[in-house]
């Protein structure tokens, strides 16, 4: 494909690595790497020599997007814009992630959480392309959700923490949960952490009754988490991604379950139809897309939370 006249960098830092890339979208990436991530001042130097390097091979990038993990302070206006708050990653709690790469690379960074940027990717680019409004909910070492409608992230106080709402518990389960701060939050029941706590071994390398009793209770939490932001955000669709929603069988059986909670209520057709809830189309790329996009709304200098509306014909 011929390139584009304008390229952007984009970021997606995960608490196990990070992906760097360049170019304008997913038939346009000029460059690509991953990377550890280590601690805070190693990582960002990692990634600021990476940039370096690359833009020094070719053009020189408008804009960095950074899709991060959070939680993080998203607001522009906030004298924190950039830091992370109080993650559970040890060492990175206060870190602040825009000023060292604004200062390394000398072009806008623009910033959104992790799942935001991916969901972004997969509003212009992929499973939700063709709706107004949608919900991305990734499941793996954590569990994390983004809210579009109309092209723009819905903005926050930092941002939505969908993994951390509470969900009933299922019966004849005593299992304590493992997030650090609520136990037994939806994260702390369903996440890839709570599968290889609660059955001793991660949920790819589970077999037969066990992985079928996985999953089932799986989607039993998902379903309970996903009915509450069906009714209070209203989505078109659904989008689900990480390691754990690649589980087999589990999106048939989040379905359905889903379909069982909702309970006929309200009774649109929509809730019925397996296409509202769709696992993703970027795969593993969608947060490095994402990035691409959140770079280019800080190169147009949009309001803090708004994402621009895509050029025509992205």
């Amino acid at each position: 494909m011929k390139h584009g006249s304008t390229q952007y960098g984009g970021i997606e830092l995960g608490g196990t690595k990070v992906v760097c890339a360049i170019g304008s979208g997913p038939d346009d990436i000029r460059a690509l790497e991953r990377l550890p991530t280590e601690d805070p001042d190693a990582t960002l130097d990692a990634i600021a020599a990476w940039f370096s390097h690359a833009t020094a091979a070719d053009a020189p990038v408008r804009a960095v997007g950074l899709s991060a993990f959070g939680p993080i302070e998203t607001r522009r206006d906030r004298p924190g814009f950039g830091r992370l708050l109080a993650t559970p990653k040890p060492g990175w709690s206060g870190s602040d992630l825009v000023g060292p790469l604004r200062a390394a690379l000398g072009v806008p960074i623009g910033l959104e959480t992790d799942v935001v940027g991916a969901a972004l990717a997969e509003g212009r680019w992929g499973a939700a392309r063709d709706v107004g409004s949608f919900v991305y909910l990734t499941i793996g070492t954590g569990i994390g959700g983004g809210a579009v409608a109309g092209g723009r992230p819905i903005p926050g106080v930092p941002h939505a923490e969908m993994g951390h709402q509470s969900v009933a518990r299922q019966p004849d389960d005593d299992f304590a949960g493992v997030c650090p701060y609520h136990g037994d939050c939806l994260e702390g029941l369903a996440s890839g952490p709570a599968i290889r706590a609660r059955w001793g071994a991660p949920g790819e390398t589970l077999r037969d009754e066990r992985l079928a009793a996985a999953v089932d209770l799986e989607a039993r939490y998902l379903a309970d988490g996903l009915r509450t932001i069906v009714y209070v955000l209203a989505p078109a669709r659904v989008v689900v991604g990480g390691g754990v929603a690649s589980l087999p069988g589990l999106l048939p059986r989040l379905r359905a379950r889903l379909r069982e909670t909702l309970a006929g209520y309200p009774g649109v057709a929509e809730h019925r139809d397996d296409d509202f809830v769709r696992p993703v189309a970027l795969g593993g790329l969608a947060g490095v897309l994402g990035g691409f996009i959140v770079a280019e709304q800080a190169a147009t200098s949009a309001p803090a939370g708004v994402s621009p509306t895509p050029p025509a014909g992205s």
